[in-house]
C-alpha cells in the first residue's frame, strides 16, 4: 500500500503533477509586428456562459508581459504531431516561430496551422497565486477539428492517445 508523503520540494510536486496528462496550448499574438508566443499545458475550460478558459503562466515568463498587452490572443490546442512546435514555443532562446506554420487574425491573434482547436481570446482577469498567474480569457470565436488527435504531455514527455 502507498503512503502519503509530506510535500517538501518543487521537484517532488513536478513529478507528482506529471501523473496527470494534459494537452498543450500555444498562446500567441502579434506584438510590434512580430509573432510572440508561449506553450502552456495548464489550460482548462472554465465556463460556457460566458465562454471562458484559463491558462496558468509562471511569474518568470518573459513572454507573458508582451502578450498581456495585446488586444487579441490566439490560443491553439496543439495536435499530436506538433511536439517540435511545442518545444520551440517553450524554448528560452532563439526564434520561437522558425519553422512554425502560423497565421495572424485581423485582430492580432496568432494561430498555429494544424492545431486541433483555435480560440480567439481577450484577457478578462489575472489572479496571482504562488509562483504563477491564473489568466482568465474571454473566448470570442473558435475553429475546432475534433477528429484531430491532441498533443498529450504526461510524465515529462509527449505521448499519443490510443483508441479503445
Amino acid at each position: 500500500m502507498r503512503g502519503i508523503e509530506p510535500v517538501t520540494a518543487a521537484d517532488q510536486l513536478r513529478r507528482a503533477f506529471g501523473c496527470f496528462p494534459s494537452g498543450v496550448t500555444a498562446l500567441c499574438a502579434v506584438s510590434e509586428g512580430e509573432p510572440v508566443g508561449l506553450a502552456a499545458s495548464s489550460f482548462t475550460s472554465v465556463s460556457m456562459e460566458p465562454p471562458l478558459v484559463s491558462v496558468c503562466i509562471q511569474h518568470t515568463s518573459r513572454t507573458w508581459p508582451k502578450l498581456r498587452e495585446q488586444s487579441r490572443l490566439g490560443l491553439s490546442v496543439l495536435a499530436e504531431e506538433q511536439d517540435e512546435v511545442c518545444a520551440r514555443l517553450a524554448s528560452k532562446e532563439g526564434d520561437r516561430f522558425a519553422g512554425v506554420d502560423w497565421f495572424a487574425s485581423d485582430d492580432g491573434g496568432v494561430f498555429v496551422h494544424g492545431a486541433t482547436l483555435w480560440l480567439d481570446c481577450t484577457v478578462r482577469e489575472e489572479v496571482t497565486f504562488g509562483d504563477h498567474d491564473i489568466v482568465l480569457l474571454n473566448v470570442h470565436g473558435l475553429s475546432a477539428a475534433p477528429d484531430a488527435s491532441p498533443l498529450v504531455f504526461h510524465g515529462s514527455r509527449f505521448r499519443r492517445l490510443a483508441g479503445v
